[in-house]
């Protein structure tokens, strides 16, 4: 049975089974670093018992009043491991500290427009596309359709803060901003 537990810095050496697949950002060091002593109660690894990880999430809390909110960095599970739920464990329990000790409004996240698979699973989870974000990962030209295949959907999930769902809407995919615009 496999755990989930604290993201530590020492999981840096580990996680390249994970880390090495198309969809997931490698960052530097030091902005692990920087996560996981600002906000470390929301990083967690998901652990097989032989103690390879299976997975990672990393989030922080982001915002000023209504716009306060629990952000997810980044979510990844090794191909080997997908899916068995893990996803949706590591992102419960963020939501839930999200929710319980930072009182956010929402959790948002973001993911490439041309992620159906990834974008299918959030829905799945209780997330909606609040808007669109031009260029959002860079710019590798027009793709199908004339969009840019390099935009995200800013994906978000109200918690109990916000019972009148404020920080949703049900025409996300027609609002369209550039990368500039958001923080």
């Amino acid at each position: 049975m496999s755990i989930l537990r604290p993201f530590k810095a020492t999981d840096m050496f580990k996680f390249n089974n994970v880390n090495l697949d198309i969809w997931t950002e490698t960052y530097s060091i030091g902005f692990y670093l920087h996560y996981l002593s600002r906000w470390p109660d929301l990083c967690y690894v998901q652990e097989a018992p032989s103690g390879r990880m299976m997975g990672y999430v990393i989030g922080k809390a982001e915002g000023q009043s209504t716009e306060w909110h629990g952000h997810v960095t980044a979510i990844t599970v090794a191909p080997e491991y997908r899916r068995l739920s893990l996803a949706r464990k590591m992102m419960s329990l963020l939501e839930l500290v999200s929710d319980e000790s930072y009182r956010g409004f929402f959790v948002d996240l973001y993911v490439r427009c041309n992620n159906a698979v990834a974008i299918q699973m959030y829905e799945g989870m209780g997330y909606d596309v609040y808007r669109r974000v031009r260029e959002y990962y860079g710019n590798l030209g027009v793709g199908k359709g004339g969009r840019d295949e390099e935009d995200a959907f800013d994906m978000r999930k109200p918690l109990s803060r916000d019972s009148a769902r404020r920080s949703v809407r049900s025409n996300g995919r027609d609002i369209v901003v550039s990368a500039h615009e958001v923080s």
